[in-house]
Protein backbone atom coordinates (compact mmCIF):
# COMPACT_ATOMS: atom_id res chain seq x y z
CA UNK A 1 0.00 0.00 0.00
CA UNK A 2 1.47 3.59 -0.84
CA UNK A 3 1.69 5.56 2.42
CA UNK A 4 -1.30 6.77 4.31
CA UNK A 5 -1.33 10.62 4.83
CA UNK A 6 -2.43 11.41 8.29
CA UNK A 7 -5.87 11.95 7.62
CA UNK A 8 -6.32 8.60 6.26
CA UNK A 9 -4.09 7.01 9.12
CA UNK A 10 -6.45 8.83 11.98
CA UNK A 11 -8.93 7.19 10.58
CA UNK A 12 -7.67 3.81 9.95
CA UNK A 13 -6.09 3.82 13.47
CA UNK A 14 -9.83 5.05 14.96
CA UNK A 15 -11.14 2.43 13.13
CA UNK A 16 -8.85 0.00 13.82
CA UNK A 17 -9.26 0.46 17.80
CA UNK A 18 -12.83 0.33 17.45
CA UNK A 19 -12.88 -3.35 15.59
CA UNK A 20 -13.22 -4.87 19.26
CA UNK A 21 -16.59 -2.89 19.93
CA UNK A 22 -17.50 -3.28 16.55
CA UNK A 23 -17.30 -7.38 16.96
CA UNK A 24 -18.89 -7.08 20.47
CA UNK A 25 -22.06 -5.25 18.82
CA UNK A 26 -21.93 -7.54 15.73
CA UNK A 27 -24.53 -10.07 17.30
CA UNK A 28 -27.10 -7.51 18.46
CA UNK A 29 -26.83 -5.65 14.93
CA UNK A 30 -27.64 -9.09 13.10
CA UNK A 31 -30.39 -9.25 15.55
CA UNK A 32 -32.05 -5.84 15.01
CA UNK A 33 -31.01 -6.55 11.31
CA UNK A 34 -29.70 -3.21 11.02
CA UNK A 35 -26.61 -1.90 12.61
CA UNK A 36 -27.03 -0.74 16.08
CA UNK A 37 -26.32 3.14 16.96
CA UNK A 38 -22.91 2.81 18.62
CA UNK A 39 -21.20 1.28 15.37
CA UNK A 40 -22.79 4.29 13.47
CA UNK A 41 -21.12 6.95 16.00
CA UNK A 42 -18.24 5.11 16.23
CA UNK A 43 -17.75 5.13 12.64
CA UNK A 44 -19.32 8.62 12.25
CA UNK A 45 -16.35 10.27 15.02
CA UNK A 46 -13.62 8.01 13.10
CA UNK A 47 -14.59 9.98 9.94
CA UNK A 48 -15.47 7.07 7.82
CA UNK A 49 -18.30 9.43 6.07
CA UNK A 50 -15.66 12.13 4.90
CA UNK A 51 -13.64 9.37 3.24
CA UNK A 52 -15.33 9.92 -0.34
CA UNK A 53 -16.40 13.88 0.08
CA UNK A 54 -14.57 16.15 -1.30
CA UNK A 55 -12.48 18.46 0.17
CA UNK A 56 -14.20 21.57 -0.52
CA UNK A 57 -17.35 20.34 1.31
CA UNK A 58 -15.35 19.81 4.23
CA UNK A 59 -14.48 15.68 3.07
CA UNK A 60 -11.40 13.95 3.29
CA UNK A 61 -11.64 12.92 -0.40
CA UNK A 62 -9.24 10.19 0.33
CA UNK A 63 -7.85 7.57 -2.65
CA UNK A 64 -9.31 4.63 -3.12
CA UNK A 65 -6.63 2.53 -1.49
CA UNK A 66 -7.05 4.08 1.44
CA UNK A 67 -10.92 4.40 1.56
CA UNK A 68 -10.43 0.21 0.79
CA UNK A 69 -8.00 -0.04 3.65
CA UNK A 70 -10.73 1.67 6.17
CA UNK A 71 -13.37 -0.43 5.30
CA UNK A 72 -11.59 -3.93 5.62
CA UNK A 73 -11.09 -3.02 8.85
CA UNK A 74 -14.22 -2.27 9.59
CA UNK A 75 -15.84 -5.67 7.95
CA UNK A 76 -12.89 -7.26 10.29
CA UNK A 77 -15.00 -5.42 12.88
CA UNK A 78 -18.65 -6.80 11.66
CA UNK A 79 -19.21 -7.44 8.14
CA UNK A 80 -22.77 -6.05 8.23
CA UNK A 81 -21.33 -2.71 9.29
CA UNK A 82 -18.33 -3.10 6.84
CA UNK A 83 -21.26 -3.87 3.99
CA UNK A 84 -23.11 -1.04 4.91
CA UNK A 85 -20.49 1.39 5.08
CA UNK A 86 -18.97 0.15 1.87
CA UNK A 87 -22.43 1.26 0.08
CA UNK A 88 -22.73 4.82 1.72
CA UNK A 89 -18.61 5.22 0.80
CA UNK A 90 -19.11 4.35 -2.55
CA UNK A 91 -22.26 5.97 -2.83
CA UNK A 92 -21.01 9.48 -2.27
CA UNK A 93 -18.30 8.84 -3.91
CA UNK A 94 -21.01 8.01 -6.93
CA UNK A 95 -22.69 11.57 -5.56
CA UNK A 96 -19.97 13.66 -6.93
CA UNK A 97 -20.92 12.71 -10.52
CA UNK A 98 -24.23 14.89 -9.75
CA UNK A 99 -24.29 18.77 -10.82
CA UNK A 100 -22.32 21.05 -8.36
CA UNK A 101 -25.93 22.37 -7.28
CA UNK A 102 -27.26 18.74 -6.11
CA UNK A 103 -23.58 18.22 -4.20
CA UNK A 104 -23.73 21.22 -2.59
CA UNK A 105 -26.98 19.99 -1.15
CA UNK A 106 -25.75 16.55 -0.37
CA UNK A 107 -22.35 17.10 0.90
CA UNK A 108 -23.71 20.43 2.95
CA UNK A 109 -22.35 18.95 6.58
CA UNK A 110 -18.99 17.53 4.93
CA UNK A 111 -20.30 14.14 6.42
CA UNK A 112 -22.61 12.19 4.59
CA UNK A 113 -24.54 8.51 4.22
CA UNK A 114 -25.80 7.63 1.10
CA UNK A 115 -27.01 4.68 -0.35
CA UNK A 116 -28.76 3.54 -3.67
CA UNK A 117 -31.26 1.44 -5.18
CA UNK A 118 -29.64 0.79 -8.69
CA UNK A 119 -31.73 -1.82 -10.58
CA UNK A 120 -34.39 0.51 -12.96
CA UNK A 121 -37.58 -0.79 -11.21
CA UNK A 122 -39.12 2.95 -10.50
CA UNK A 123 -40.11 5.43 -13.34
CA UNK A 124 -39.30 8.96 -13.89
CA UNK A 125 -42.55 11.19 -15.93
CA UNK A 126 -40.94 14.59 -16.55
CA UNK A 127 -43.10 17.55 -15.14
CA UNK A 128 -42.07 21.62 -15.23
CA UNK A 129 -38.54 21.86 -13.22
CA UNK A 130 -37.74 18.15 -12.74
CA UNK A 131 -39.60 14.81 -12.79
CA UNK A 132 -41.71 12.32 -10.75
CA UNK A 133 -40.48 9.89 -9.38
CA UNK A 134 -42.15 6.57 -8.53
CA UNK A 135 -41.13 3.06 -8.10
CA UNK A 136 -40.03 0.15 -5.98
CA UNK A 137 -36.55 -0.69 -4.82
CA UNK A 138 -35.75 -4.44 -3.34
CA UNK A 139 -32.17 -4.94 -1.32
CA UNK A 140 -31.60 -1.28 -0.72
CA UNK A 141 -28.72 -1.52 1.30
CA UNK A 142 -28.25 1.26 4.33
CA UNK A 143 -31.61 2.84 3.40
CA UNK A 144 -32.57 2.60 7.22
CA UNK A 145 -29.28 4.66 8.44
CA UNK A 146 -29.15 6.97 4.95
CA UNK A 147 -29.78 10.65 4.47
CA UNK A 148 -29.86 10.51 0.95
CA UNK A 149 -30.97 7.74 -1.49
CA UNK A 150 -29.80 7.31 -5.41
CA UNK A 151 -33.20 5.79 -7.37
CA UNK A 152 -32.69 4.46 -11.08
CA UNK A 153 -35.89 4.52 -12.76
CA UNK A 154 -37.12 4.57 -16.12
CA UNK A 155 -38.63 7.72 -18.30
CA UNK A 156 -40.32 7.21 -21.70
CA UNK A 157 -39.40 9.69 -24.30
CA UNK A 158 -42.36 10.76 -26.79
CA UNK A 159 -40.73 8.50 -30.04
CA UNK A 160 -40.78 5.32 -27.22
CA UNK A 161 -37.34 5.17 -26.46
CA UNK A 162 -36.90 4.34 -22.63
CA UNK A 163 -34.01 5.81 -20.48
CA UNK A 164 -32.14 4.94 -17.52
CA UNK A 165 -31.75 7.97 -15.44
CA UNK A 166 -30.90 8.02 -11.91
CA UNK A 167 -32.22 10.09 -9.12
CA UNK A 168 -31.19 11.52 -5.59
CA UNK A 169 -33.97 11.68 -2.93
CA UNK A 170 -33.38 12.99 0.28
CA UNK A 171 -34.75 10.20 3.13
CA UNK A 172 -37.39 11.96 3.91
CA UNK A 173 -39.40 11.09 0.66
CA UNK A 174 -38.15 7.44 0.86
CA UNK A 175 -40.77 4.89 2.92
CA UNK A 176 -38.90 1.70 4.06
CA UNK A 177 -40.45 -1.57 4.38
CA UNK A 178 -39.09 -4.15 7.37
CA UNK A 179 -39.16 -6.77 4.99
CA UNK A 180 -35.13 -7.92 5.67
CA UNK A 181 -35.10 -11.16 7.15
CA UNK A 182 -31.72 -13.32 5.56
CA UNK A 183 -29.34 -15.78 7.15
CA UNK A 184 -26.51 -14.24 6.40
CA UNK A 185 -25.24 -10.15 6.23
CA UNK A 186 -28.72 -9.90 8.47
CA UNK A 187 -27.44 -6.54 9.70
CA UNK A 188 -27.51 -4.93 6.54
CA UNK A 189 -30.79 -3.84 6.75
CA UNK A 190 -30.79 -4.41 2.68
CA UNK A 191 -34.56 -3.42 2.58
CA UNK A 192 -37.23 -2.41 0.31
CA UNK A 193 -37.08 0.83 -0.51
CA UNK A 194 -40.80 2.88 -2.19
CA UNK A 195 -41.14 6.46 -3.65
CA UNK A 196 -44.60 7.49 -4.88
CA UNK A 197 -45.16 11.11 -6.65
CA UNK A 198 -42.11 12.58 -5.23
CA UNK A 199 -40.82 15.74 -7.03
CA UNK A 200 -37.24 15.75 -8.33
CA UNK A 201 -35.71 18.81 -9.66
CA UNK A 202 -33.60 18.57 -12.56
CA UNK A 203 -30.69 18.99 -11.14
CA UNK A 204 -30.65 15.88 -8.71
CA UNK A 205 -31.04 13.57 -12.11
CA UNK A 206 -28.17 12.65 -14.24
CA UNK A 207 -28.67 10.59 -17.50
CA UNK A 208 -26.10 8.01 -19.37
CA UNK A 209 -24.12 10.98 -20.36
CA UNK A 210 -22.96 11.96 -17.33
CA UNK A 211 -23.64 8.55 -15.18
CA UNK A 212 -23.79 5.29 -16.42
CA UNK A 213 -23.03 2.56 -13.39
CA UNK A 214 -22.18 -0.10 -16.49
CA UNK A 215 -19.74 1.58 -19.30
CA UNK A 216 -18.97 5.45 -18.21
CA UNK A 217 -16.00 6.73 -16.23
CA UNK A 218 -16.25 9.65 -14.00
CA UNK A 219 -14.14 12.13 -16.60
CA UNK A 220 -13.87 15.79 -14.76
CA UNK A 221 -10.70 17.67 -15.05
CA UNK A 222 -10.85 19.44 -11.92
CA UNK A 223 -10.84 16.18 -9.96
CA UNK A 224 -7.32 15.65 -9.99
CA UNK A 225 -6.47 11.87 -9.12
CA UNK A 226 -10.14 10.71 -8.46
CA UNK A 227 -11.25 9.88 -11.64
CA UNK A 228 -11.70 6.28 -11.39
CA UNK A 229 -13.53 4.62 -13.33
CA UNK A 230 -17.08 3.75 -12.25
CA UNK A 231 -17.33 -0.19 -12.10
CA UNK A 232 -13.66 -0.65 -11.13
CA UNK A 233 -14.60 1.69 -7.95
CA UNK A 234 -17.17 0.13 -6.97
CA UNK A 235 -15.48 -3.59 -7.32
CA UNK A 236 -12.67 -1.91 -5.34
CA UNK A 237 -14.72 -1.08 -2.12
CA UNK A 238 -16.75 -4.25 -2.60
CA UNK A 239 -13.46 -6.46 -2.76
CA UNK A 240 -12.09 -5.03 1.10
CA UNK A 241 -15.71 -6.06 3.09
CA UNK A 242 -14.97 -9.91 1.53
CA UNK A 243 -10.84 -9.70 2.55
CA UNK A 244 -12.06 -8.24 6.24
CA UNK A 245 -14.43 -11.40 7.07
CA UNK A 246 -11.85 -13.43 5.88
CA UNK A 247 -9.72 -12.15 7.98
CA UNK A 248 -11.78 -12.21 11.25
CA UNK A 249 -12.84 -15.67 10.33
CA UNK A 250 -9.08 -16.44 10.37
CA UNK A 251 -8.64 -14.76 13.55
CA UNK A 252 -11.45 -15.93 15.53
CA UNK A 253 -10.84 -19.35 14.59
CA UNK A 254 -7.11 -19.31 16.05
CA UNK A 255 -7.79 -17.42 18.64
CA UNK A 256 -10.50 -20.69 19.82
CA UNK A 257 -7.45 -23.51 19.33
CA UNK A 258 -5.17 -23.35 22.70
CA UNK A 259 -6.31 -26.11 24.77
CA UNK A 260 -9.19 -27.35 22.21
CA UNK A 261 -9.50 -31.17 21.35
CA UNK A 262 -10.57 -33.02 18.48
CA UNK A 263 -13.56 -35.05 20.06
CA UNK A 264 -13.87 -38.89 20.32
CA UNK A 265 -9.63 -39.12 19.24
CA UNK A 266 -7.01 -38.72 21.57
CA UNK A 267 -5.78 -35.59 20.09
CA UNK A 268 -6.06 -32.95 23.39
CA UNK A 269 -4.58 -29.96 21.13
CA UNK A 270 -5.97 -29.54 17.73
CA UNK A 271 -3.55 -26.85 16.90
CA UNK A 272 -1.15 -29.74 17.10
CA UNK A 273 -2.52 -31.71 14.20
CA UNK A 274 -1.13 -31.71 11.03
CA UNK A 275 -4.35 -31.42 9.25
CA UNK A 276 -5.40 -28.13 11.32
CA UNK A 277 -1.74 -26.71 10.40
CA UNK A 278 -2.14 -27.29 6.65
CA UNK A 279 -5.72 -26.43 6.33
CA UNK A 280 -5.24 -23.03 8.58
CA UNK A 281 -2.10 -22.01 6.45
CA UNK A 282 -4.04 -22.80 3.30
CA UNK A 283 -7.04 -20.58 4.61
CA UNK A 284 -4.26 -17.65 5.40
CA UNK A 285 -2.49 -17.83 2.03
CA UNK A 286 -5.68 -17.57 0.07
CA UNK A 287 -6.23 -14.63 2.27
CA UNK A 288 -2.70 -13.01 1.58
CA UNK A 289 -2.97 -13.94 -2.17
CA UNK A 290 -5.93 -11.85 -1.99
CA UNK A 291 -4.95 -8.92 -0.62
CA UNK A 292 -2.04 -8.89 -2.79
CA UNK A 293 -4.21 -8.99 -5.87
CA UNK A 294 -6.36 -5.80 -4.35
CA UNK A 295 -3.12 -4.41 -4.18
CA UNK A 296 -2.18 -4.76 -7.96
CA UNK A 297 -5.69 -3.28 -9.48
CA UNK A 298 -5.99 -0.62 -6.43
CA UNK A 299 -2.59 0.36 -7.75
CA UNK A 300 -3.33 0.57 -11.19
CA UNK A 301 -6.79 2.50 -10.75
CA UNK A 302 -4.87 5.36 -8.57
CA UNK A 303 -1.64 5.07 -11.59
CA UNK A 304 -3.91 5.86 -14.32
CA UNK A 305 -6.56 8.56 -12.27
CA UNK A 306 -3.20 10.34 -11.50
CA UNK A 307 -2.21 10.44 -14.70
CA UNK A 308 -5.48 11.65 -16.28
CA UNK A 309 -5.21 8.74 -17.94
CA UNK A 310 -8.51 6.10 -18.82
CA UNK A 311 -8.04 2.32 -17.30
CA UNK A 312 -7.93 -0.23 -20.82
CA UNK A 313 -10.72 -2.48 -21.78
CA UNK A 314 -8.14 -5.49 -20.32
CA UNK A 315 -7.47 -3.30 -17.31
CA UNK A 316 -11.02 -3.18 -16.51
CA UNK A 317 -12.02 -6.52 -16.88
CA UNK A 318 -8.63 -7.52 -15.08
CA UNK A 319 -10.33 -5.62 -11.74
CA UNK A 320 -13.60 -7.45 -12.61
CA UNK A 321 -12.21 -10.87 -12.85
CA UNK A 322 -9.80 -10.43 -9.73
CA UNK A 323 -12.61 -9.23 -7.51
CA UNK A 324 -14.52 -11.87 -8.76
CA UNK A 325 -11.88 -14.45 -7.95
CA UNK A 326 -11.43 -12.45 -4.18
CA UNK A 327 -14.84 -13.54 -3.62
CA UNK A 328 -14.45 -17.02 -4.19
CA UNK A 329 -11.06 -17.39 -2.67
CA UNK A 330 -12.34 -15.24 0.29
CA UNK A 331 -15.50 -17.76 0.93
CA UNK A 332 -13.02 -21.07 -0.19
CA UNK A 333 -10.88 -19.95 2.93
CA UNK A 334 -13.83 -19.35 5.63
CA UNK A 335 -14.84 -22.34 4.25
CA UNK A 336 -11.50 -24.41 4.68
CA UNK A 337 -11.47 -22.88 8.43
CA UNK A 338 -15.39 -24.09 9.15
CA UNK A 339 -14.73 -27.83 8.02
CA UNK A 340 -11.73 -28.07 10.33
CA UNK A 341 -14.56 -26.47 13.24
CA UNK A 342 -15.51 -28.07 15.79
CA UNK A 343 -19.76 -28.69 16.11
CA UNK A 344 -19.97 -25.93 18.86
CA UNK A 345 -19.48 -23.89 15.92
CA UNK A 346 -23.03 -23.49 15.23
CA UNK A 347 -23.91 -21.69 18.30
CA UNK A 348 -25.04 -18.62 17.56
CA UNK A 349 -22.89 -17.33 20.73
CA UNK A 350 -20.03 -17.98 18.69
CA UNK A 351 -19.09 -15.06 16.14
CA UNK A 352 -17.04 -17.69 13.52
CA UNK A 353 -20.38 -19.04 12.50
CA UNK A 354 -21.65 -15.32 11.87
CA UNK A 355 -18.53 -14.58 9.81
CA UNK A 356 -18.66 -17.93 7.86
CA UNK A 357 -22.77 -17.26 6.98
CA UNK A 358 -21.96 -13.33 5.78
CA UNK A 359 -19.37 -14.38 3.26
CA UNK A 360 -21.51 -17.26 1.90
CA UNK A 361 -24.46 -14.58 1.42
CA UNK A 362 -22.43 -11.57 0.26
CA UNK A 363 -20.64 -14.56 -2.31
CA UNK A 364 -24.37 -14.44 -4.46
CA UNK A 365 -24.06 -10.39 -5.06
CA UNK A 366 -24.86 -10.50 -8.72
CA UNK A 367 -22.17 -7.92 -10.02
CA UNK A 368 -19.26 -9.71 -7.60
CA UNK A 369 -20.42 -13.73 -8.58
CA UNK A 370 -17.42 -15.39 -9.23
CA UNK A 371 -18.68 -16.75 -12.73
CA UNK A 372 -20.09 -13.86 -14.75
CA UNK A 373 -16.08 -12.05 -13.09
CA UNK A 374 -14.31 -14.55 -14.31
CA UNK A 375 -15.99 -15.14 -17.19
CA UNK A 376 -15.95 -11.59 -18.33
CA UNK A 377 -11.87 -11.07 -17.53
CA UNK A 378 -11.28 -14.88 -19.62
CA UNK A 379 -13.23 -13.70 -22.72
CA UNK A 380 -10.95 -10.43 -22.89
CA UNK A 381 -7.88 -12.16 -21.93
CA UNK A 382 -8.52 -14.72 -25.38
CA UNK A 383 -9.53 -11.46 -27.44
CA UNK A 384 -12.97 -11.52 -27.34
CA UNK A 385 -15.74 -8.34 -25.99
CA UNK A 386 -15.72 -8.65 -22.24
CA UNK A 387 -19.44 -9.80 -23.17
CA UNK A 388 -20.93 -7.51 -20.23
CA UNK A 389 -21.02 -3.64 -19.82
CA UNK A 390 -20.38 -3.65 -16.25
CA UNK A 391 -16.47 -3.51 -16.35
Amino acid sequence: MAQLDTRAIDVLEAVRNAVPALRKNAGDTENERWIVDENIDILEKAGVFRTAVPERFGGLDLPVEQQAAILAEIARGCGSTGWVSMVWVSTAWIATLYPDRAQEEVFANGSVRISGGFTPSGTLVPTEGGYLLNGTWRFNTGVRGAQWNVHAALVEHPDGRQEELFALVPIEDVTVADDWDVFGAGGTGSATSTVKDVFVPAHRVVDGAVFDASTRDRWNADVKGRNYNLTSYVLATCAPVYLGIARAALELFVERLPGKGITYTNWTEQREHPHTQIQVAHAANRIASCEALSRDWLRVMQDRADLGEKMTVLEKATVRGQVGYVVQATKEAVETLYNISSASTILRSNPFQRAFRDIEALALHGLLTPVSSLEAHGRVLLGLEPGTDYI
